[in-house]
């Protein structure tokens, strides 16, 4: 049973990162995403699956702003970022926009923000390995982080946490932008 599931994660991670290499090598990389369409949908699917927890969840990316490259594969690194910040959250999820540059390269910063419980320090660099998990009391696979870092770096990007303002977890996706 579990050499089963975890060969399934191993397909499943693969999967992911074989197409946005694929992308990356043919050039569709040059896709454009508007990010609050997708954000309201992932939000509002999340809000439903968290109603019973009483979890709010909200953004503040204004229209217009968009991701240099596939939907999917935005929707992929923000759902597995949103579903952390909603499973972990005592009330609060946020995510808003910050300012980002890097040498002329039109880059969007986005940070997702929970009022959770948080990480230690030196846990940040850890969970990000692939596997990872710091609560095997929680479901989950210690997959996501690791697909969102690894997308994100081959989209130029980056993914990197730190404490969030609201008292739990900030992550920090950087992503190109038009």
């Amino acid at each position: 049973m579990v050499k089963t599931q975890a060969a399934i994660m191993r397909d499943q991670v693969q999967y992911y990162l074989d197409r946005a290499r694929a992308a990356a090598l043919s050039g569709a990389l040059g896709g454009v995403t508007e990010t609050a369409p997708s954000l309201d949908a992932l939000i509002r699917t999340f809000s439903k699956i968290s109603q019973g927890r009483g979890i709010t969840g909200s953004h503040s990316v204004p229209a217009g702003i968009r991701f240099r490259g596939e939907k999917q594969d935005f929707e992929e690194m923000l759902g597995n970022l949103l579903d952390n910040a909603f499973k972990w959250a005592d009330a609060t999820v946020e995510v808003s926009l910050a300012p980002s540059s890097d040498a002329g390269i039109e880059r969007i910063a986005l940070l997702i923000d929970d009022d959770g419980p948080g990480l230690p320090n030196e846990a940040m660099a850890d969970v990000l390995k692939r596997g990872r998990r710091l609560d095997e009391t929680i479901p989950g696979s210690g997959l996501g982080l690791s697909i969102v870092a690894d997308l994100a770096k081959l989209y130029g990007g980056g993914l990197s946490l730190q404490k969030s303002p609201l008292g739990g977890l900030r992550a920090r996706l950087v992503l190109p932008s038009v």
